[in-house]
């Protein structure tokens, strides 16, 4: 087993990063590879359940950053939306058993309806679970999307729309997330990361491709496109963030190749590019 290394101690690598793996086998891979975090998708434990999830992990070194991930609190129909919300209590317990205090909301977006209708749904949809999750001490953080997903996945396409939910609900419990690749190519981020200050409650990274092949799963390794990672990590951090820097790819290329030399990869572009 390979030990961290002291400039990795920050390192976290979101499970949907090393898609194909089980996880029992991103258990044993990260431990090997000396990566000391994660952040557990969900789908990597539905089919055994939660509970084992949370045993097999708290049997590991490693320790769990964030829940991936809830939300989607649109829908057409009443009785959808509050499905949504009983959905995402449950993702709060969730949490809970996995002993994690993060959850990252991907809000949500329904075609047809209006995005200021879709906005208004996902700000009632965080008010309606907000006592949850402050009774379970577990905080939500909200993830604005690249407007190319302003479709069906999320109608929170900026920070200073995060952010405005973030100061109309007032809450200890509620934050924002940053997300390089959704947010490099906004001109107000800086003074939205300045804004957000303490409500800053995660940080992901991975790279935008020139030209990107596929609109959901072509993300690149840090270093390998256009983004400037370490100057949006110095505005992050003037913030006073010092959590944890998570490593979110989504890759059809990658998913493709051997995931143990792709963690080696994923971590010698950390120490270069980040």
């Amino acid at each position: 087993m390979a030990a961290p290394l002291p400039d990795c101690s920050r390192l976290c690598i979101h499970s949907i990063t090393t898609k194909p793996w089980s996880l029992p086998e991103i258990i044993d891979g990260y431990t090997r590879a000396g990566v000391p975090a994660l952040t557990l998708w969900r789908m990597h434990y539905e089919d055994n359940g939660v509970i084992e999830a949370a045993k097999r992990l708290r049997d590991s070194a490693l320790r769990v950053t964030s829940l991936c991930r809830g939300g989607f609190f649109t829908a057409s129909s009443a009785r959808d939306r509050e499905h949504a919300k009983d959905e995402n209590r449950r993702i709060i317990d969730e949490a809970v058993v996995l002993g994690t205090n993060l959850i990252v909301l991907v809000c949500g977006a329904t075609p047809g309806i209006p995005l200021p209708e879709q906005r208004r749904q996902i700000l009632d949809g965080i008010a309606a679970v907000l006592p949850h999750a402050q009774t379970a001490k577990v905080r939500l953080a909200i993830e604005p999307l690249h407007p190319m997903y302003a479709d069906s996945r999320s109608a929170v396409n900026t920070l200073e729309q995060a952010n405005n939910m973030v100061t109309a609900l007032n809450s200890d419990w509620l934050g924002v997330t940053i997300d390089v690749y959704h947010l490099w190519w906004d001109p107000t981020l800086k003074s939205e990361i300045e804004r957000a200050g303490r409500s800053l409650f995660s940080f992901h990274v991975s790279d935008w491709r020139t030209p990107t092949r596929d609109i959901l799963n072509d993300r690149a390794l840090m270093g390998e496109g256009c983004i400037d990672i370490p100057a949006i990590r110095a505005w992050v951090e003037h913030t006073g963030f010092r959590g944890d820097i998570e490593v979110e790819i989504f890759s059809n290329t990658y998913w493709e190749q051997d995931q143990a030399g792709f963690l080696q990869r994923i971590k010698q572009a950390y120490l270069t590019h980040v």
